[in-house]
């Protein structure tokens, strides 16, 4: 198999939506540009704090910068937030008490997800297992699609469902091969629709693998709070942990006092000394997912002609970062994820291999060489061990290495790693 060809063509193929994901990543350049202007960034925000990180002008500047990005009211930027899913959880919790009701509107949320909420935990109101549904707070589904469903069919939904305290959004398509990302323009029109019936609503986001992929973000179309991870897209592979949440005011301090305590809030909290890498990986931020996107549509043209099932298609518009590939098989599957893991630039000689996860129900796998554990900016794949045996890639600090690891995947044969097509 000729792998430079395939690419090669793919290329060519793909020139236009290259373009366009150019344009984008301009557009959040210069705001991000515009928001350092703003803020008056300098040196000094970069300077170290300890202990209670009282007054720590470099952390309330940056809360200030990403707001202004965001383009939302407020935003607390913190690294005491371990991933994207303990921002979310204090999201979540900060904003729901004993005897509130969520409701997602986009269905079955992340697998991770389910432990926050208690719904994948039985009869969890009787356990003390720390889940919402634990501590008294209820839970619904809707799964609504405005590119798939009418404006009637909405309606009708969210009127037969009830009224909820907060209503939850799941931006990426997590593990599902059924359901699509929403475009922020999508989550504008569901945050409109739900406030016809509800004028009142309000509505969190999970923003994980979206930020700067398109040129505006949820809480600048309608949507109240967004969570979301500082592996991920917004810290440009920089940012060595760290998450955040951003929005209206009230639910972000809310969200902050669940993260520290009551009266305490986001007034305390050092950054051990990470100011600048997050600030300068916001800086890079809107090229790094660029070239994560151009990946994700290189990988998938290829892929696609390879005869695998792939969504969404190379030339369709793009949301996040992720990449579906359906193998169908259990086998191919972990032969991908092993490929990718043999051309990544750290623990290329590591062999990865199904295991069971905190948070997961199914075996998972999961190949990322990153040099931030965990980082899926980072070029990564994973995906659960149940049909149909889909891996989710995404990522990559830049498009010459996606380039090189599919072309690495192509010629196996200098991995010696057993071939996935």
């Amino acid at each position: 198999m000729d792998g430079k060809k395939l690419i090669a063509q793919a290329e060519e193929k793909l020139e236009e939506n290259f373009s366009k994901i150019d344009d984008i990543a301009l557009i959040n350049q210069m705001r991000v540009l515009a928001a350092f202007k703003e803020h008056k960034l300098t040196e000094e925000f970069f300077a170290e704090h300890t202990g209670y990180g009282i007054d720590d002008a470099g952390r309330e500047a940056m809360d200030k910068i990403f707001a202004t990005v965001f383009g939302c009211q407020t935003a607390a930027v913190r690294m005491q937030m371990v991933s994207g899913t303990h921002a979310i959880a204090c999201a979540l919790f900060g904003n729901l008490s004993p005897g509130d009701r969520l409701v997602s509107l986009t269905g079955k949320p992340y697998d991770t997800l389910e432990e926050v909420i208690g719904s994948s935990s039985g009869n969890s109101a009787q356990k003390k297992d720390g889940s919402l549904s634990s501590l008294g707070v209820s839970y619904g589904e809707l799964d609504l699609d405005p590119q798939r469903q009418s404006r009637e069919e909405i309606l009708s939904a969210i009127e037969s469902s009830g009224p909820a305290t907060l209503f939850h959004i799941q931006k990426s398509r997590g593990y599902s091969m059924t359901r699509r990302t929403l475009s922020n323009q999508d989550i504008g029109q569901l945050c409109s629709l739900l406030r016809q019936i509800y004028p009142e609503a309000r509505v969190f986001v999970d923003n994980c693998y979206g930020e700067f992929v398109e040129a505006q973000e949820p809480v600048s179309v309608g949507a109240n709070l967004m969570a979301g991870s500082l592996i991920k897209n917004p810290g440009g592979g920089l940012a060595l942990t760290g998450g955040y949440v951003a929005g209206d005011k009230d639910m972000v301090d809310a969200a902050l006092i669940r993260l520290t305590a009551p009266g305490i809030g986001g007034h305390l909290g050092v950054t051990f000394n990470q100011n600048r890498l997050v600030f300068q990986g916001l800086f890079l931020a809107p090229s790094v997912v660029a070239g994560a996107v151009k990946g994700a549509l290189l990988t998938a043209s290829v892929l696609n002609d390879l005869g695998f099932k792939i969504d969404p298609p190379a030339t369709a518009a793009r949301f996040d970062i992720i990449q579906a590939v359906e193998f169908g098989d259990r086998a191919r599957l972990i032969n991908f994820c092993k490929a990718i893991q043999s051309f990544s630039p750290v623990n290329a000689h590591v062999v990865p291999e199904p295991s069971s996860m905190p948070g997961y129900s199914d075996e998972v796998i999961m190949a990322g060489g990153s040099f931030i554990e965990g980082a899926t900016i980072e070029l990564s794949c994973d995906g659960p061990l149940r049909e149909p045996y889909a891996v989710y890639l995404q990522g990559g600090l830049s498009y010459l290495h996606v380039k090189c690891a599919l072309l690495g995947a192509l010629n196996l044969s200098q991995a010696g790693v057993a071939p996935f097509f």
